[in-house]
C-alpha cells in the first residue's frame, strides 16, 4: 500500500466516523433527549437564565417536532424540525403518545416562529382559564397561593443576550438587589411551584381562554415577564399550542452558568447541578 493511499485511506475513515457519530447523534436527539438551555427568565425562579437540561422526547410520544433543528445564527444556519419532517406535520396523532399533565414543564415548537419555546402547561383541552388582579382561575375556581418571601437577584445583564431583570422594588442600579415577590401557586392536580410577581401589569385581567381540543394553554412562572398564551399568536404571544407541537418534558438541571457562555466554568453554578425541577 502506498503512502499516498494510506493517507486517503485515514481520511475516509475519519469522515466515516465523522457521520457515524453524527447519525448517532441525531438518532439519540430525536428519540430520546434533546438538549435545551433557557435563554431568557421567562421561569424564574424554577429556571435560570443559563441552565442547561435534556428535555425527555419519549414521555409524550413522537410527532414532526420531535425532529432536531438547528440554528447557528452566526453562520446564518437555520434548520427548523419542519425541515426535516415537514412531511408528517400535519398529522394529528402522535407516535407512542401519551398527553402531558397540568403543572408539566414542557418544552414545544413555536407554532409560527418554530423557535422551540418552555413553559409550564396550565391549561388542558376543554378548560377556561383567566386570570384576574393577578389570580389564576382554572374553570371558574380561583388555584391556592401562599406567600413564600421574595426573590432576589443582582440588576446586571444575564446571559449572552445581556438581559436585565425586572425589580418589584422599582429602578434600581447596577449589582443592586433585584426584588420579586414570590408565591407557592397550588394547581387543581396538586402540583406545586413558584411564581414570581413584580407589580401590576396589563396580563394581570384577561379574559377568559376556552382551550381548544388538542390544544394547551401555557404559562411562564415569571408571570409578569413571560409571552405565553395569554397573548394570541397574531399579536406576538404564544396562543394555544397544539399537541403535535410538543418537543418534550424538562425534568431536571443538569448545569447552570451565570455567565455569557456555557464554556465559562468559573461562572457554573455548583448549586443546581443535576437539580429537579418542580
Amino acid at each position: 500500500m502506498s503512502e499516498k493511499t494510506g493517507f486517503l485511506g485515514s481520511i475516509v475513515e475519519t469522515i466515516k466516523t465523522i457521520v457515524y457519530a453524527l447519525l448517532i447523534a441525531g438518532v439519540f436527539r430525536t428519540l430520546f433527549f434533546q438538549p435545551f438551555w433557557i435563554p431568557s427568565g421567562s421561569m424564574k425562579d424554577t429556571l435560570l437564565i443559563g441552565d442547561f437540561l435534556f428535555v425527555n422526547k419519549m414521555v409524550y410520544g413522537y410527532s414532526y417536532a420531535s425532529c432536531p433543528s438547528i440554528r447557528i445564527p452566526q453562520v446564518g444556519l437555520d434548520i427548523g424540525a419542519d425541515d426535516f419532517c415537514g412531511m408528517f406535520e400535519d398529522a394529528d396523532e402522535r407516535l407512542f403518545g401519551s398527553d402531558p399533565e397540568r403543572g408539566d414543564i414542557v418544552v414545544f415548537r413555536h407554532p409560527v416562529t418554530g423557535q422551540d419555546f418552555i413553559k409550564r402547561l396550565i391549561g388542558l383541552p376543554g378548560d377556561r382559564i383567566q386570570v384576574r388582579d393577578g389570580l389564576l382561575y382554572i374553570n371558574d375556581e380561583a388555584v391556592q397561593v401562599e406567600d413564600a418571601g421574595t426573590f432576589v437577584e443582582t440588576f446586571e445583564q444575564q446571559g449572552p443576550f445581556r438581559l436585565t431583570p425586572q425589580c418589584a422594588n422599582g429602578t434600581v442600579g447596577v449589582r443592586a438587589e433585584c426584588i420579586k415577590d414570590r408565591q407557592i401557586e397550588t394547581l387543581p392536580n396538586g402540583v406545586q411551584h413558584s411564581i414570581l410577581n413584580v407589580g401590576d401589569r396589563q396580563l394581570d385581567d384577561t379574559g377568559v381562554f376556552t382551550v381548544p381540543e388538542s390544544e394547551f394553554f401555557f404559562m411562564g412562572d415569571n408571570r409578569d415577564n413571560s409571552t405565553d398564551s395569554r397573548v394570541p399568536q397574531n399579536a406576538g404571544g404564544v396562543g394555544f399550542v397544539e399537541r403535535k407541537d410538543l418537543i418534550g418534558r424538562a425534568d431536571r438541571v443538569m448545569f447552570s452558568s451565570s455567565g455569557r457562555s456555557m464554556l465559562a466554568f468559573w461562572t457554573w453554578r455548583s448549586d443546581r447541578y443535576f437539580k429537579a425541577l418542580e
